[in-house]
């Protein structure tokens, strides 16, 4: 499932044409980045490649004052197609990546086992620091969301409080996993 794809072919289906500084704009002032797997500035490349695909087609170019003349995109027959296909894979597709904390806890270093208290205390702060300030940004944009935006924030807001938990109870945890470490390299 591409991000990327969703949000150009949803603006494009939603808003009508568009030139790709638009779209740029458009992903800046939504702060697609709280809500996607990509940044506004990956919109030029994706537009070349839906071009490509043949998902968007140019509309006409437009020049304005001494800017740039400019192409304005919209969305093709495929495009319209493509695009349902993607909502309906990204209301049905489970998206969580594995993080590479769980092979290093798996894999830990027998000579190492006293770092391990700090390591994770310093990534469950960085982690609360995170969750906090999201919390408050969430406060201070919620006048400005729908209510599917709102959702959407409450789902980030809810897995970044589930690691915090989790990291909570694996502080906790440390010493029986690291007494157990110890007793294993002792039978090896």
């Amino acid at each position: 499932m591409s991000s990327i794809r969703l949000f150009i072919l949803g603006s494009l289906a939603e808003r009508g044409p568009m030139h790709g500084h638009g779209l740029l704009l458009l992903a800046e002032e939504e702060h697609i980045d709280e809500w996607t797997d990509f940044t506004s500035s990956a919109v030029y490349g994706a537009i070349k490649r839906l071009t490509t695909d043949g998902l968007i087609e140019e509309f006409r170019t437009e020049k304005h004052g001494n800017y740039p003349e400019r192409l304005v995109y919209q969305i093709s027959e495929a495009g319209n197609a493509s695009l349902h296909k993607l909502r309906q894979e990204a209301l049905t597709e489970i998206v969580i990546r594995p993080d590479p904390l769980d092979l290093a806890l798996a894999r830990l270093d027998p000579d190492h086992l006293d770092d391990l208290f700090a390591l994770v205390r310093e990534r469950l702060g960085r982690l609360s620091y995170t969750l906090s300030t999201t919390q408050e940004h969430a406060v201070d944009i919620r006048e400005h969301l729908s209510l599917a935006e709102s959702w959407a924030m409450s789902h980030r807001i809810s897995r970044w409080r589930s690691e915090v938990e989790w990291h909570e109870g694996l502080l906790g945890a440390l010493p029986d996993i690291v007494a157990d470490e110890k007793s294993r390299k002792e039978l090896s």
